[in-house]
């Protein structure tokens, strides 16, 4: 059976409104043979991202950056999951969010894992996606779904927006 894990910081109604819409697209009963494992961001492990088949993070913007807490998760485990920087300490030429010209080399046996992101901000998300894409940018994933990024309330759009997300990278890790 195939598994995603979406990994999210939640600490507000709104991208806990969001989180819960990705994850009911991504159990959907239209989709079958996919287990949803959902993990706080501290709560993530490497061991759950190598059991996975496609990823989605969640994560407010903070200060036009993503949360302490998706940083955290992402700072450590990238080496595990596969996580490699150029001489430069640069994403090593990828262009960022998992764009498949990025010379990143999965692990053996795996294809580069699909994933999406979903940011809400009160007044900027720009930060966020960028500081996530940077980071993604350098690990053998591919961005597999247009980044969902709210500003402000969050309506019944974002959620069928996060909806879609959910339903879209779980049916790519389904295969």
């Amino acid at each position: 059976m195939a598994r995603l894990l979406v990994v999210h910081h939640s600490p507000t109604r709104s991208v806990r409104a969001l989180t819960d819409a990705v994850l009911a697209g991504a159990g959907d009963d239209a989709l079958e043979g996919v287990e949803v494992v959902e993990r706080p961001a501290l709560e993530a492990t490497a061991d759950d991202v190598l059991g996975c088949d496609g990823v989605v993070l969640g994560t407010p913007a903070n200060f036009g950056y993503m949360s302490g807490a998706l940083k955290h998760f992402l700072d450590s485990t990238f080496l595990s999951i596969g996580g490699a920087l150029g001489d430069d300490g640069g994403t090593g030429g990828a262009t960022g969010g998992g764009d498949p010209v990025s010379p990143t080399v999965p692990p053996a046996g795996r294809g580069r894992l699909p994933f999406g992101l979903y940011v809400h901000g009160r007044y900027d998300t720009e930060g966020a996606v960028r500081s996530v894409l940077a980071i993604t940018g350098a690990l053998p994933w591919r961005r597999s779904a247009e980044v969902l990024a709210v500003l402000g309330d969050v309506g019944d759009a974002d959620l069928a927006g996060a909806h879609e997300l959910g339903g879209t990278i779980a049916a790519l890790a389904a295969g």
